[in-house]
């Protein structure tokens, strides 16, 4: 593999391992957890990230983003505390923005105090607006575009110009978009991150996390890492690896898919607002065209107040009314009542997450169905 090689077979042969016994097609799954530790460089063992499975998968990932390297977790909230913890100590100071997933708040606000980190939230998303939280004791800049769940977007060129001109550090959550749609590292962001439960996975059955970056920093989230014990089984490793090969021929299927439904409902007058970056009315269109290479299988939309909301998720038949996202089959669910329950209500209504909204995860159905179901699912919410 090198840096011209297209991203579709990256996806299906980074980071393989040669199955030199039987000449295999597929990675051979390495099982064990105690390796030879005479004569060896380096021991192997599952709590070190560092078994023939797992480095052969945070390789691929690697790749994917365009970094030099990466590691792999039990979850995204291990990939997200470590990462974050790893580059903090006490006294230091970071920003976030305020539009932040609800699991990912919730840890800022009731361990960071525990550690001595002092933090802010951003009043909007431009770069003036992290400008202007940024202290003498600020470390770096944590972020996430599409926000989740309001699809809103930072312009990540001028915020990475914004950091590296402060000396600071640039983390981002790149959940939302996935590597096929957006790749941070290129438009100069430090780190990058992934629940890789959601497309990495693509198929709601395995719990991951990904950190990726240079070496020097995923030396640095190592260090803490190896502490923390947040490693990822060897099974699980095999069966995202077995995933990720088809990540782009899902994704490209899921964004053909949320277009056309973003648009169904922008048109629809039981709908009063929808959130997508690929509708030309959403206010940041132009700036996700720009950096975005697709523009993603999430949307939210707000019900009409003639709706009843949890009606109508209930009467969904085809779509699933489930908590998680990104898998194959179209998910939805109420985000004050599930990704961002942990927050105040005031904290949701500044985020502009009210009962009414529904955060849609589209899958690779026929699109006509998924239409058919929602219109259906509608009728019956009715008040």
């Amino acid at each position: 593999m090198n840096s011209k090689t297209d991203f579709r077979t990256l996806c299906v042969h980074a980071g393989e391992l040669k199955d030199t016994q039987h000449g295999g097609a597929i990675s051979p799954l390495y099982a064990s957890t105690s390796y030879a530790f005479t004569e060896v460089k380096v021991g192997q063992y599952p709590r070190y990230f560092n078994t023939p499975n797992q480095r052969g998968l945070s390789e691929k990932i690697a790749a994917l983003e365009g970094a030099e390297a990466g590691m792999i977790f039990g979850s995204g909230m291990a990939a997200i505390s470590t990462a974050l913890l790893s580059h903090l100590k006490s006294g230091d100071h970071v920003v976030f923005q305020d539009d932040l997933y609800g699991g990912t708040r919730n840890f800022i606000k009731h361990e960071f105090p525990k550690y001595g980190i002092e933090f802010s939230f951003t009043k909007g998303l431009e770069p003036s607006d992290f400008e202007h939280e940024i202290k003498e004791n600020t470390q770096g800049i944590y972020i996430e575009t599409p926000s989740n769940p309001t699809l809103k977007i930072i312009d990540l060129e001028a915020l990475a110009a914004l950091a590296k001109k402060a000396d600071l550090w640039t983390m981002i959550d790149n959940t939302f978009a996935s590597p096929v749609n957006q790749n941070p590292i290129a438009l100069g962001i430090d780190i990058v991150i992934h629940s890789a439960t959601k497309y990495l996975g693509g198929h709601s059955d395995i719990c991951a996390g990904a950190v990726l970056g240079t070496k020097e920093c995923i030396e640095r989230v190592f260090s803490s890492a190896k502490n923390f014990g947040g490693s990822l089984s060897d099974y699980t490793v095999w069966l995202l690896e077995r995933s990720v090969k088809t990540l782009f021929i899902r994704v490209q299927a899921q964004n053909e898919n949320a277009q056309q439904i973003a648009e169904f409902l922008d048109a629809s007058d039981w709908v009063d607002h929808v959130f997508y970056p690929g509708l030309k009315t959403h206010p940041d269109h132009a700036l996700a065209k720009a950096q975005m290479h697709g523009f993603g299988g999430m949307l939210s939309f707000n019900l009409g107040a003639g709706v009843d909301s949890k009606k109508f998720l209930l009467s969904l038949e085809l779509i699933k009314p489930t908590m998680s996202l990104a898998g194959v089959e179209s998910t939805a669910l109420s985000p004050h009542l599930t990704s961002h329950s942990l927050l105040t209500e005031d904290e949701r209504l500044a985020q502009g997450i009210t009962p009414q909204m529904i955060r849609f995860s589209t899958g690779i159905e026929a699109i006509n169905d998924l239409k058919s179901d929602l219109l259906q699912a509608y009728k019956k919410a009715i008040k």
